[in-house]
């Protein structure tokens, strides 16, 4: 692809592909893009439907802020149209709400892949689901006026959209514990400081940074820039012996490729 297309446009996101890069947009800024399982679904969808040249995503939102959570219509008796409410699903089996969350949480998935490297451009309010949704990226660059909070646990729920596995990596058990319990705000200069943020910018240059910022990651070589990303992603889990095994192995194999030996 050379040129801008969309590749779909529903349930309030919006995917755009252009050469490399794709742009996933959280586009209901009359509601401050607030969240609901049609828009988990599309959410889904978009990363199902990514070309295979992409090599980079943009996640965004519309408007002045970045997702507000959760849209509370979710907890009334009628729920949404065609959707069972969240009070339904309460009343049903257990085997029946863990599945509807594991599908929840397939929308905040896939960002981790590692054939992409995929960056949340946060402004305003990321609250709740906002805030995971965030989390599930890669990187994240935020305007100056961002607020994460993790809300959930005042609502007397638990985060349960995979925010809490980065979460705790970026910041560490006590202030990740800290920020969800209390449901505090998290601004801009915090973020940074503790890893949160990669980087926070004024307001009006939020979009240009995020675009220097992936012709940045586009400069290496593909599958260099995979192989470093598996091998970073596994290394909270390993020791630092099997560590090190995973560097050779994955550098073999790329000198194998740089060679023309792979199989």
């Amino acid at each position: 692809m050379t040129s801008l297309d969309y590749v779909l446009d529903k349930d309030g996101v919006r995917l755009t592909v252009e050469d490399a890069v794709a742009t996933v947009t959280l586009a209901n800024p009359a509601k401050r893009n607030a969240q609901s399982p049609a828009l988990w679904r599309a959410l889904t969808e978009a990363g199902q439907s990514l070309p295979g040249s992409v090599r980079v995503v943009v996640l965004r939102g519309e408007g002045k802020s970045f997702s507000a959570g959760l849209d509370r219509q979710a907890f009334t008796p009628e729920g949404f149209d065609g959707e069972p409410s969240f009070l339904d699903l309460a009343r049903g089996d257990d085997a029946t709400l863990d599945a509807a969350i594991a599908e929840y949480q397939e929308a905040f998935t896939w960002w981790r892949r590692t054939d992409l490297i995929t960056i949340a451009a946060v402004q305003g309010h990321a609250i709740g689901a906002g805030f995971q949704l965030a989390l599930a990226c890669d990187l994240r660059v935020v305007a100056e006026d961002v607020q994460f909070a993790m809300r959930e646990t005042s609502l007397g729920l638990v985060p349960d959209l995979t925010g809490t596995h980065p979460l705790v990596g970026l910041v560490g058990y006590a202030r990740a514990l800290e920020i969800c319990a209390t449901g505090r705000f998290v601004h801009a200069d915090e973020a940074v400081r503790t890893g949160l943020a990669n980087l926070a910018v004024p307001a009006d240059e939020l979009d240009g940074t995020v675009t220097d910022l992936a012709a940045a990651l586009l400069a290496a070589p593909r599958d260099a820039v995979i192989e470093t990303k598996a091998l970073l992603l596994g290394a909270a889990d390993r020791t630092y012996e099997e560590q090190r095994t995973a560097e050779r192995a994955g550098q073999a194999r790329r000198l194998r490729d740089l060679a023309g030996l792979s199989d």
